[in-house]
């Protein structure tokens, strides 16, 4: 319960009454009005009190009510508690008995097992006796049937021998008769297209040959036309430089003796000067002698001004004179590092040339072993083709339909083979021809250079191709005229 609150009203300790104090004055010093509301609030007091009282008096039968409550529940609780333990031992025990009794179970059902497994081993051991006689029963049967076949067999491989013999023997004789005919009809087709063959290749080399020459005129004369053009112009231009080259040679010879004339000259006055100073330190002579010289001091003293005025005009035109023989030198320097430029540019032309020689003479080679090597593939192939046609047609049995139908792809096959390998002879003739138009050319600008042909180190070797001519015109070194 809420503590009580204190009341205005003191008692002192000998039971006398004082009057309260409220707001700082007494119950005696109140008046009526200040009472009714100290009465007022008195009784609020009181009531809110009570109230509280009452609150907690609820309050305190409800938690009272609770307790017992819960009092109650947790003696149940022990109780149940009590029951439960009682229930898990009584389990246990019912537990531990059954296990008992499916052990004596288990024995007895492993005990039945192992008599079961002995009767059937020994069922088993008599089922695959039994098995073990049927099989060799079946297998005697088999062997039986299996000599008899031989034997069936046998008798077939000899029959079919013998009819094989026969039939090989009639194959042949009719193979002998048909390569016999086969050979004749072949003898025939060769003259006839060998025939040909000659007309069309004396045609086609009489054709070539025109075609040929015509090409070698063209360009033989567009050569020589190119060769007189280059020569005409390199004869200009060398002719230019060699006019040149002496012209600046004659006005460097000719500023070099005036400018020794020049030095000759100015020595001759300075020698005459110092003589003149000289005499004028002797003369101690009388004074008419000296008067009578002095005019011809005073006339040489004019000479010798005007002979200073042409000194100093001699020497104002040897500055100029050197500094026209400075350019000139400059210009004689440019000129010799031209001429040396052109010499480098020359050999090293000379160079590339050689350089450009060999390597067409190694690729011009190189490309010949390779068309020879082709060539003689190409034989050896058509020779053995033809080999294996001619044994190809011995040996089948072709009717004429099928005969002429060969025979046609042959040819066509020959014609093919024949225009590669004239192909390729034309080509090689080129290389070869190209080859020995390139060793004429160089040749020729070695004489141009006046150089011998001894100082390369070697000697050239011209291609030829066996069995074969070649034109003295350019091999596609130079195009035709449009």
């Amino acid at each position: 319960m809420p503590p009580k609150k204190k009341k205005g009203v003191k008692k002192s300790g000998k039971g006398k009454k004082t009057p309260t104090v409220v707001d700082g004055l007494s119950t005696v010093e109140m008046s009526k009005e200040q009472l009714e509301e100290h009465i007022v609030r008195l009784r609020e007091e009181l009531d809110r009190e009570r109230e509280e009282r009452n609150y907690f008096q609820l309050e305190r039968d409800k938690i009272h009510t609770f307790w017992e409550i819960t009092k109650r529940q947790l003696e149940e609780k022990k109780s149940e508690m009590r029951n439960k333990d009682r229930e898990m031992e009584d389990s246990e025990e019912r537990h531990q008995v059954e296990i008992k009794v499916y052990k004596q179970k288990v024995k007895h059902l492993l005990y039945e097992h192992q008599n079961n497994i002995t009767e059937l081993k020994a069922q088993g051991v008599v089922a695959t006796k039994l098995a073990q006689k049927d099989q060799g029963m079946q297998e005697d049967d088999l062997r039986k049937g299996v000599r008899t076949l031989k034997v069936d067999l046998k008798e077939q491989e000899l029959s079919n021998e013998n009819l094989v013999k026969n039939l090989k023997l009639k194959h042949d004789e009719e193979i002998t008769k048909l390569r016999n005919d086969f050979e004749r009809q072949v003898r025939e087709i060769e003259a006839k297209y060998e025939k040909k063959m000659r007309v069309l290749r004396d045609e086609l080399d009489l054709k070539r040959k025109t075609e040929i020459h015509e090409i070698e005129e063209r360009k033989n004369s567009q050569i020589n036309t190119l060769m007189k053009n280059h020569e005409k112009a390199f004869s200009d231009i060398k002719n230019y430089y060699n006019d040149i080259t002496l012209n600046n040679l004659a006005l460097i010879n000719s500023l070099k003796e005036q400018v020794e004339e020049m030095k000759r000259k100015e020595e001759r006055l300075e020698k005459e000067m110092a003589e003149v100073q000289l005499q004028n330190k002797r003369l101690t002579e009388p004074l008419q002698k000296a008067q009578e010289e002095v005019t011809e001091l005073q006339k040489q003293l004019a000479n010798y001004q005007k002979d200073k005025v042409s000194l100093a005009g001699a020497k104002a035109r040897l500055k100029v004179a050197e500094k026209e023989m400075k350019d000139l030198k400059w210009e004689h320097e440019v000129l010799e590092q031209r001429f040396t430029k052109v010499q480098d540019e020359r050999d090293e032309l000379y160079q590339k040339f050689i350089k450009a020689i060999h390597e067409v003479q190694q690729k011009s080679g190189f490309k010949n072993l390779l068309l020879e090597r082709k060539l003689h593939a190409l034989t050896d192939t058509l020779e053995k083709k033809e080999v294996q046609l001619n044994e190809v047609l011995s040996a089948s049995n072709l009717d004429p339909t099928a005969l002429t139908v060969v025979t046609r792809k042959l040819e066509d096959i020959l014609d093919s083979k024949n225009n590669a390998i004239k192909d390729l002879q034309f080509e090689l003739a080129r290389v070869c021809k190209a080859h020995n138009d390139l060793l004429r050319t160089y040749e020729t600008k070695l004489r141009a250079f006046e150089i011998p042909v001894d100082e390369l180190g070697f000697k050239p070797l011209e291609s030829t191709v066996a069995g074969q001519t070649l034109g003295q015109g350019p091999a596609g070194l130079v195009s035709a005229p449009t």
